[in-house]
């Protein structure tokens, strides 16, 4: 039977990898495995040496999904925490993993500057990066996301507990 796959999306400094670990170790209390895919971590595997460039991004989305697919066949559950800032990437995951479910891990760009963890809004404010999504590349926002939550506003285990209570395939309604 093949797993379930949630994807959280979000500018980059939102807070996905932080709810993604959270949600997987809730899940882990409640008796259900899932693998974290996590951009940061599996771009430098999968993409070994990429830019930051439109066909580099497209090539790493494609991977990614596919990545999510060949576990999700095998009943892997998945929690993909990527910014994907097109909403293509999302679409293209959204035809092949069911049950899917969007996130969008919405956040303010000026908290994201803020808090700026991998100092990416730094490094673009001095030029260094000129691609970064949100800033200088377009965020395309979920149009219809299964839920969205806001970490700006939204502790992070309030935020896990809804994404739980909102789809129906892990204890929802």
């Amino acid at each position: 039977m093949p797993g379930w796959s949630i994807w959280l999306t979000g500018l980059p400094g939102a807070g996905k990898s932080t709810l993604a670990r959270a949600l997987q170790q809730r899940l882990r209390a409640l008796g259900q495995s899932a693998v974290v895919l996590d951009s940061d971590a599996l771009r430098p595997v999968l993409a070994p040496g990429a830019d930051y460039g439109p066909a580099a991004r497209d090539r790493f989305y494609g991977q990614l999904v596919a990545l999510a697919s060949l576990l999700h066949q095998e009943g892997t559950n998945i929690i993909i925490a990527a910014t994907a800032h097109r909403r293509a990437y999302r679409a293209a995951a959204r035809a092949v993993l069911a049950p899917f479910a969007e996130v969008w891990v919405r956040c303010p760009l000026a908290v994201c500057q803020a808090r700026d963890p991998k100092a990416l809004y730094a490094r673009a404010a001095a030029g260094a990066v000129t691609d970064l999504p949100g800033l200088q590349v377009p965020y395309e926002p979920p149009e219809h996301p299964e839920v969205t939550v806001d970490t700006d506003r939204e502790p992070v285990e309030a935020a896990v507990s809804r994404i739980l209570a909102a789809l129906p395939w892990l204890g929802g309604p």
